[in-house]
């Protein structure tokens, strides 16, 4: 197996992130983005978890995973929340 270089890549990867900045308006919509993302994850493993308890052919493993995966999510977003609330108070108690 070769190994290539990073240099022949690095314009593409300079345009893709450069493509996906200017489809990011801020952090309201990146915020936004995610609470939908953490409901999906949410609505996602209520499903598996319902199909698991009626017989569907659900395994227990993907039970464990889809909620594993909605509480990280869910933890996440908490954790982002409550940043947020700092920076904001902490600015404004330097405006003061």
């Amino acid at each position: 197996m070769a190994i290539e270089s990073i240099g022949g890549k690095l314009p593409s990867l300079i345009q893709e992130v450069q493509k996906q900045s200017k489809d990011i308006s801020g952090f309201g919509n990146v915020l936004g983005e995610f609470i939908g993302s953490v409901n999906d994850d949410q609505l996602k493993s209520s499903e598996i978890t319902k199909d698991f308890i009626n017989g569907d052919g659900v395994e227990i493993h993907e039970v464990m995973i889809a909620g594993e995966k909605a509480k990280t999510s869910l933890e996440l977003l908490m954790e982002i929340r409550n940043k947020t609330i700092d920076m904001y108070r902490e600015l404004t108690r330097m405006s003061i």
